[in-house]
């Protein structure tokens, strides 16, 4: 089992970047692909971003691609999310996901209800 713990977050103004932060516990942190969900007010929960296991393989939804950045650190049991260029349509709850079973490859597809660990998230609001 991993408990998962966002941090980072906060309000910006467009064009401002922000990075956010999930601390993992337990070491079998390299053991779970990771990813970063994000929820507006009122929308569902989509898909931002993911990594392997190794970290050597990232995935990005079209909306943030060119503008965010995953990474990973295994020795730290710690996930980031680069964010620069910073939009309105930005604001969110940033959550971060973790899957055992799961490819990072997939997260997109499979979205939400297929990972297994989640934090409590973290608000981003970037205002105009």
């Amino acid at each position: 089992q991993v408990q998962l713990v966002e941090s980072g977050g906060g309000l910006v103004q467009a064009g401002d970047s922000l990075r956010v932060s999930c601390a993992a516990s337990g070491r079998t942190f390299s053991a779970y692909a990771m990813g970063w969900f994000r929820q507006a007010p009122g929308k569902e929960r989509e898909f931002v971003a993911s990594i392997s296991r190794s970290g050597g393989n990232t995935y990005y939804a079209d909306s943030v691609k060119g503008r965010f950045t995953i990474s990973r650190d295994n020795a730290k049991n710690t996930m980031y999310l680069q964010m620069n260029s910073l939009k309105p349509e930005d604001t969110a709850v940033y959550y971060c996901a973790a899957s055992r079973s799961q490819l990072g490859s997939s997260f997109a597809t499979i979205g939400p209800s297929g990972m297994d660990y989640w934090g409590k998230g973290t608000l981003v609001t970037v205002s105009s």
